[in-house]
């Protein structure tokens, strides 16, 4: 049966749902239903995806979403669909890069730096964590805290938020008591919905199902969803075959297995890059050895 919506998980899905001018409100209400209870947001804008490099020595950094708050703060929101051995350490990157970018020349400027979040959308679990959300910042160690709650910020000035989608696919409608968590369980649910259910039934859901209708797209938007679309299918069935086969006991050797079969199926270098997760010098030491 032909899916009705966008799959999210895809890459074009996702920038189709959640980066387009059009699809504003819907970031804004995800964004502040994340947030609620910390802090609001009236109004942000998109960014370039593909930040130019810092200096000749750094990575190119390409992100699904890439937008700024009015206050200028950055949000970094992105969708992985394949786990990575330093995903951590990748989004830590990520982060930093943005916070570094804020610099300014000269002795004028005070590091008076904005707040940078990361915000992760994975469609698989980090070794050793159990919790769907898991939201990391800078703390002082050694401060005291009340029963129940968090350490206090050392700063706010970073933050990274991690969504283990696959602890929540199981969840029921009926579980779903904050507009979060069925904006969460639409995402991973919506590629096999025929319409909203009535526990998701409000504007900003209703505007949720408009723009990630596949008919309301024209039709090079639709191709481009194809080719997306395509591309996630085969990638997980190259990870379900690979595990299923055996052929796969070390990080190294699963990695040369997957690109090879990937790059057999004529992706190219960046194509993987983007699928893996892995840098596109990584993919590229055994793309051409």
């Amino acid at each position: 049966m032909e899916s009705r919506f966008i799959n999210p998980f895809t890459d074009y899905g996702f920038k189709l749902i959640f980066g387009r001018e059009v699809s504003k409100p819907i970031l804004l209400h995800f964004l502040n239903c994340l947030l609620e209870g910390e802090r609001h947001i009236t109004n942000l804008s998109f960014l370039d995806k593909e930040q130019v490099r810092l200096n000749n020595d750094s990575r190119t950094l390409i992100y699904d979403v890439y937008c700024r708050t009015d206050d200028g703060e950055d949000f970094i929101v992105e969708m992985q669909n394949r786990s990575h051995p330093n995903f951590r350490e990748r989004t830590l990157f990520y982060a930093a890069e943005s916070i570094s970018r804020q610099g300014e020349k000269g002795e004028e400027w005070q590091y008076n730096v904005k707040a940078v979040y990361c915000i992760a959308f994975m469609n698989f679990t980090l070794p050793g964590e159990s919790k769907f959300r898991i939201d990391v910042g800078l703390v002082d160690l050694d401060s005291e805290k009340k029963k129940g709650e968090r350490l206090p910020l050392f700063t706010d000035k970073l933050r990274l938020i991690y969504l283990q989608l696959p602890l929540f696919a199981n969840k029921d409608w009926s579980e779903c008591t904050t507009d979060f968590d069925r904006f969460i369980l639409a995402i991973t649910q919506i590629e096999i919905l025929n319409r909203m259910p009535e526990a998701a039934r409000n504007s900003v859901f209703a505007r949720l199902a408009e723009i990630a209708e596949i008919a309301s797209l024209n039709r090079e938007e639709q191709q481009k969803y194809k080719e997306s679309l395509k591309q996630y299918r085969d990638s997980q069935m190259f990870i379900t075959q690979a595990h299923s086969e055996g052929k796969i006991e070390a990080e190294t050797e699963r990695n040369s297995f997957f690109i090879g079969k990937l790059k057999a199926s004529g992706f190219s270098v960046e194509e993987i890059s983007k699928m893996t997760g892995m840098s596109i010098d990584e993919v590229s030491k055994y793309f051409y050895d």
